[in-house]
């Protein structure tokens, strides 16, 4: 089964991104695959912050680990609504979806 995750780009952009239930993804690997500016540097491992999004609907996620929160509490522009892209796998519970891209160290 495909989702549906709606994401707004640094530019102000929304993209409706399918991605499949099946495959055991995370949103910084949706990203990826549909060739937005996310980089994941560490490759999913919560040891970088490239994959810094907001979200800004009322989805049930899991709770942050203490790897992503470490990770966060070191990024720039991080706000309430803060969450690691590639912490968050793509299952029928988040469906809908959505976020926006923090924006880049470089870009402030």
């Amino acid at each position: 089964m495909d989702i549906t995750i709606k994401l707004t780009d640094r530019h102000g952009k929304l993209h409706e991104l399918d991605a499949p239930t099946d495959m055991n993804m995370n949103l910084m690997e949706v990203c990826k695959a549909h060739d937005l500016p996310v980089k994941g540097t560490c490759g999913g491992m919560a040891l970088c912050s490239t994959c810094h999004v907001y979200i800004n609907s009322d989805h049930e996620l899991p709770e942050m680990s203490e790897d992503e929160e470490d990770m966060l509490d070191q990024a720039f522009f991080v706000e309430d609504n803060s969450r690691l892209g590639c912490q968050i796998r793509i299952t029928e519970e988040v469906d809908g979806l959505e976020v926006t891209l923090a924006p880049e160290d470089e870009d402030a």
